[in-house]
């Protein structure tokens, strides 16, 4: 594939949910209860329980890999958590976008991804190198 600067990537949404916490708690071995219990979340200040921030950057990667057809194309990527994603009882749904910002001359591109919850960005400096 070769890539060209300011190609936009398919959108990606997901719909995340408190199951799916529990789920990435189990696989990630990260049991803090700041992602799975509400009334220990909002004891220690935070408006609900909030999805892993791995978890975040995961599905940020996911719009690359998807985008690619290959995950292994995907050589680096890196995010800054500068929000979290608070999730109520019904969900949260989070948006992403993307875009290739740069093309290299060893045919490698970076690609800026920006990740939304409740119109403000969750993930700072997203980006992942692509070849």
């Amino acid at each position: 594939m070769a890539y060209e600067k300011g190609t936009e990537l398919p959108p990606l949404q997901v719909h995340v949910t408190r199951d799916q916490l529990v789920r990435y708690a189990g696989a990630s071995l990260d049991f803090n209860p700041i992602h799975w219990n509400e009334r220990f979340a909002k004891e220690v200040g935070l408006p609900d329980v909030i999805a892993h921030g791995m978890l975040t950057m995961a599905l940020g990667g996911r719009l690359v890999t998807d985008w690619l057809g290959d995950p292994g194309k995907l050589v680096e990527y890196s995010v800054r958590f500068t929000r979290p994603v608070v999730v109520s009882p019904e969900g949260a749904d989070v948006e992403f976008t993307g875009k290739v910002a740069e093309v290299r001359e060893d045919g490698s591109a970076r690609v800026d991804i920006t990740a939304k919850f409740d119109g403000k960005t969750v993930l700072g400096k997203a980006q992942a190198v692509v070849h």
